[in-house]
């Protein structure tokens, strides 16, 4: 069972959305899911429509059947104050390195560094037990960085290889890397049916199976509903400007003519979009991974699109699991 999901995707596509939908859909029948935010953007809150996450694990959000979701914006300046009080016993001295700058220059000219702090937070909620022996979370849900940028963040161990081959910080990535290798952890990948997030997709699956990091599912997302049946959109394909001029005035609408250039205008346009996504349905077929697609909340996205998605994703059940 994969405990940790992680969710990535090219900027666009509404990953954070599908992380969020996805925390909800795990927290299902009293079920205990923490969703994680490490870019610092704060999309989380403006979904849930609360205030600002802090730097602490919140209940945000109360699932189907009585579950909870709990969120967390790692901040990789406490992340490594944190990091010094545990292996250093460093408290004080670090937050007077804080002050001085040093904490931000830390995770700032060693990205590998920050990455094994934002990584390994989330590793460790996953690990956590309470005092039964019991997971604390059941689930835990990770808003990543985009597809381009999530290889190089999850590759941890690679990216500290050369600053720390030895001590804390080597065995820190050691141990992330131990989940995240692991079948406890999956990747998803949330696209459009359009041609650069598809490519991105692929680009960023066979990056992620040379790191030997396990990939779940691709995450279609905002899917539109076709409007015309299979024939209706061979022919707005041809030229039937005569056709349905003469089946306006049939229908007794007055200056036919008029009407007909826009119509086919607009059901050319939707032929051709209908075409496109069927060729990018074809490559993410080629990619030989399970491919899942959520609809496009038309009204926009707001709490109750939320829970409407999570609940699509709830009846995909083991495809999640």
């Amino acid at each position: 069972m994969s405990r940790l999901q992680v969710v990535s995707g090219k900027g666009g596509t509404g990953k954070t959305t599908v992380a969020a939908a996805l925390a909800l859909a795990l927290a299902t029948e009293g079920k205990r899911t923490l969703l994680v935010e490490v870019e610092g953007r704060q999309g989380i809150a403006q979904l849930f429509e609360t205030e600002a996450l802090p730097y602490e694990e919140r209940k945000i959000a109360v699932a189907s059947g009585g579950g909870e979701v709990h969120a967390l914006a790692i901040d990789a300046e406490r992340a490594l104050l944190d990091y010094l009080q545990m292996f250093y016993k460093l408290g004080s001295a670090g937050r007077a390195l804080k002050k001085i700058g040093a904490i931000d220059f830390a995770t700032t000219i060693a990205p590998g560094v920050r990455d094994v702090l934002l990584t390994g937070k989330a590793c460790e909620a996953v690990r956590r037990r309470d005092k039964q022996g019991r997971f604390v979370y059941d689930y835990v849900v990770m808003d990543a960085p985009p597809t381009g940028r999530i290889t190089r963040f999850l590759n941890v161990n690679d990216e500290v290889a050369g600053l720390a081959r030895i001590g804390p910080i080597h065995n820190q990535a050691q141990a992330v890397m131990r989940v995240l290798k692991s079948p406890e952890t999956a990747v998803h990948l949330v696209t459009l049916l359009e041609e650069m997030p598809v490519q991105e997709t692929a680009d960023g699956i066979a990056e992620l199976k040379a790191a030997g990091l396990r990939i779940g599912n691709v995450i279609v997302n905002m899917v539109r509903p076709h409007l015309l049946d299979e024939a209706a959109v061979r022919a707005a394909a041809g030229d039937r400007r005569k056709e349905v001029a003469k089946a306006l005035a049939s229908t007794g609408v007055a200056a036919p003519t008029k009407l007909v250039g826009p119509l086919l205008e607009q059901a050319a346009e939707h032929a051709q979009r209908v075409e496109l996504e069927r060729e990018q349905r074809a490559v993410l077929t080629k990619l030989g991974l399970p491919t899942y697609e959520l609809p496009l909340i038309g009204e926009g996205m707001d709490l109750a699109g939320l829970y409407r998605l999570a609940g699509d994703l709830r009846q995909l059940g083991e495809a999640f699991a």
